[in-house]
This record gives C-alpha cells, sequence and structure tokens, in this order.
C-alpha cells in the first residue's frame, strides 16, 4: 500500500517514539492514503520547508487493525485522548477514520460533559470520512519502504488549508445546530 505523511523534513526512517501518545490512535508514525489528505495536515514554517514524504507498506505478515466510524473507535480514541493505556500498543499498523479533524471539537465538547457517548458518536458521523494509518512497532517499520518526497509550495499549502478551512466551517455549523437539538 502507498502511504503519505507530512512533515518538514525527509523522513526516511520514521521514529515511532516521536509523536503524541494521545492521539488517536496512541503513538505511532501517522500516515494517510491520499497525498491530498496528507497537504491538509501541511503547516507553513517560515524556518522549514513543508514536505511529503512517500511509502510503501508492505502488509504481508503484520497484525493490522481496522476501524470503521462505530462505537468502538470512539472508544479507542477517547481512550488513547484522555491518556489512559493503549491497548492495542502491541499492534503493528492500525487503520481507521479520522473524522476531518471534527473529533477534536466533539472530544472537548465530550470531556467537557456536555454531551453523552452516544451523542458524541453522532457528531463524530458528520462529513466526509478520512482513513489515517499508523505503524506502532518495529516491525511493520522494517516493512515501510520510503520511496520520495516533495516539498509543498506556498501555493498548495494555502490551497490544502482553505478546504480544511471549508471543512471546519462546515462542521462548526453543523455541530451548532445539533447541539441546539440536544438542549
Amino acid at each position: 500500500m502507498k502511504l503519505f505523511h507530512t512533515g518538514y523534513s525527509e523522513i526516511r526512517e520514521p521514529d515511532l517514539h516521536f509523536g503524541r501518545k494521545n492521539a488517536d490512535f496512541g503513538q505511532g508514525f501517522y500516515m494517510s492514503f491520499s497525498d491530498e489528505f496528507a497537504g491538509k495536515w501541511a503547516k507553513e514554517r517560515n524556518d522549514k520547508e513543508t514536505i511529503v514524504n512517500s511509502y510503501e507498506l508492505d502488509t504481508e505478515g503484520l497484525n493490522i487493525k481496522r476501524f470503521e466510524r462505530d462505537e468502538e473507535w470512539y472508544e479507542y480514541i477517547y481512550r488513547n485522548r484522555r491518556g489512559f493505556e493503549d491497548k492495542l500498543a502491541d499492534t503493528d499498523v492500525i487503520i481507521g477514520p479520522i473524522a476531518a479533524d471534527t473529533i477534536y471539537d466533539t472530544m472537548g465538547i465530550l470531556t467537557s460533559g456536555l454531551v453523552g457517548k452516544e451523542e458524541s458518536l453522532h457528531l463524530l458521523q458528520y462529513g466526509k470520512s478520512y482513513e489515517q494509518i499508523v505503524i506502532k512497532t518495529d516491525r511493520a517499520k522494517r516493512a515501510l519502504r520510503f520511496l520520495s518526497s516533495r516539498v509543498l509550495d506556498k501555493a498548495e499549502i494555502e490551497k490544502f488549508r482553505e478546504i480544511v478551512l471549508n471543512e471546519e466551517a462546515d462542521y462548526q455549523a453543523f455541530l451548532a445546530e445539533e447541539m441546539d437539538k440536544m438542549q
């Protein structure tokens, strides 16, 4: 499978322990099936180039967990974001949805106690479903082969940023409407 990761350098050898432990699927190296979605993750820094790295992952013999946008997925993300022990830390690869970054808003609302789990899961169903892939083990890292990297120019980053801002605005409107219905 071909995968993409955006960062500020060419990453030939990913560091599985570099990222946050409380990310959606726990600590690991996060990628996307989509070059476009990897671009949406792009941030701009004055002192660094923004780079999309591409890889190929040989999944033969790897322990892979696939999630759908359902309660199991929600529970796993909720536990990880709250800092609980990662129950899938020994899984080689995890694949599953990210709710177009809307999960940050919804998880914040949930953890504040404003809405319950069922309502939060409903809120997370809205919008286009993008998938993320995280490699979590050295075994998976050995199965990942670096292919190439390319620098995103300012115009590409701005284009992707506009798409993300529009998706966020759509979600905020949906969220406000749904929160009104819940009260």
